[in-house]
């Protein structure tokens, strides 16, 4: 006879497992059979607890679910963008660190799921992940709070969102847009623009670069726009070069950023470094082609990926720890894209 459901339905209340069996016109001891994925269990009651779920909103427990019975070994890694180059080496660190012991990461594209209209949060606790890693700034925000209330997280790369009980692995984003902008200034730039990224982490680097000029006396130029992308930086770019007060320098959020603003200079006959120096960030595998050669900051992405894949396999024992701020130190990279200003 299926259990009667709990004392549930006010406002914020979450459906249980009995509220599931009740709607399923089940047991209990079915429903959990059902959400352990046993064989014995018909295709239409299975069918039946799976719509009850679905109706109700109902999310397993699944750090409950991990403690009390046998991991799958695995750990989800979502990507902001797998295009972005900026990833590579910190997904490096993190899969050696969860490999040194003995668990395997789970990739998903959020970039990609959300242009068919899919949830990577979702679907990697689909295939019971133990854990879940979130790679770069995101939109998903409502979606990893929703899981970091009973599943282990780590941010890597990423400053967002805030949760507690859930541990942040970045570079020192304060400290690398310094030294970008200070470089810059030490070559004799004076007139200096920055195309600012998203979230947090582009909010702390334009906040560090507006400092730094300020420090040294000197007006950051105002910048509509800016993004992180080649097509934003150029159209921003293109628009600066352009202009009647042209920057002499331009210290670009992140390496493929940088590119855009190369191009827009390319394109309006400007040399680069002789007309106009620029720095990036990220120091990825763009900024060292000779032919780009890429003054960047280097974010220790690889050291970031394996302090977050060392504090995610901490929380799989230990999921009551405190959260955690680990920072990894920058240092700038200064090659050919950058040079005295003009006189």
């Amino acid at each position: 006879m299926p259990d009667a459901p709990s004392p549930a339905g006010a406002p914020g209340t979450k459906p249980t497992i009995r509220d599931v069996a009740s709607a399923a016109g089940v047991s209990k001891s079915l429903v959990s059979l059902v959400l352990q994925g046993s064989a014995n269990v018909s295709e239409s009651r299975r069918r039946a607890v799976m719509e009850a779920m679905e109706n109700l909103g109902y999310r397993p427990n699944r750090l409950a679910q991990r403690l009390s019975g046998p991991r799958s070994g695995t750990i989800g890694v979502m990507l902001n963008d797998i295009r972005n180059p900026w990833f590579v080496e910190l997904l490096e660190g993190l899969t050696a660190a969860l490999h040194s012991a003995g668990v395997s990461p789970v990739l998903a594209d959020s970039y990609t799921d959300q242009r068919v209209g899919r949830s990577s949060v979702e679907t990697l606790l689909e295939q019971r992940v133990d854990g879940l890693v979130v790679v770069g700034t995101t939109n998903e925000s409502a979606a990893i709070e929703k899981a970091a209330q009973s599943f282990p997280v780590v941010l890597a790369g990423t400053r967002e969102p805030v949760l507690a009980g859930v541990d942040i692995v970045v570079n020192d984003d304060d400290a690398g847009a310094r030294q970008a902008t200070e470089h810059l200034i030490a070559l004799g730039h004076q007139r200096i623009a920055h195309l600012q990224g998203p979230g947090e982490v582009g909010k702390l680097r334009r906040a560090s670069f507006e400092r730094s000029m300020h420090d040294a006396g000197l007006e950051p130029l105002a910048v509509p726009g800016g993004g992180m992308s080649e097509e934003s930086a150029y159209s921003t770019a293109s628009r600066l070069l352009a202009g009647p007060e042209r920057p002499t320098a331009i210290f670009a959020y992140n390496d493929v950023a940088c590119i855009g603003a190369l191009s827009a200079a390319d394109d309006l006959g400007l040399s680069v470094p002789d007309d106009l120096s620029l720095v990036g960030y990220d120091n990825t595998y763009l900024a060292k082609i000779r032919h780009l050669s890429l003054t960047s900051v280097d974010n220790g992405n690889l050291a970031v990926g394996v302090e977050a894949g060392k504090f995610i396999l901490e929380r799989l024992t230990t999921p009551d720890l405190p959260a955690r701020l680990h920072l990894v130190p920058s240092q700038l990279q200064v090659r050919g894209s950058s040079g005295q200003a003009p006189a």
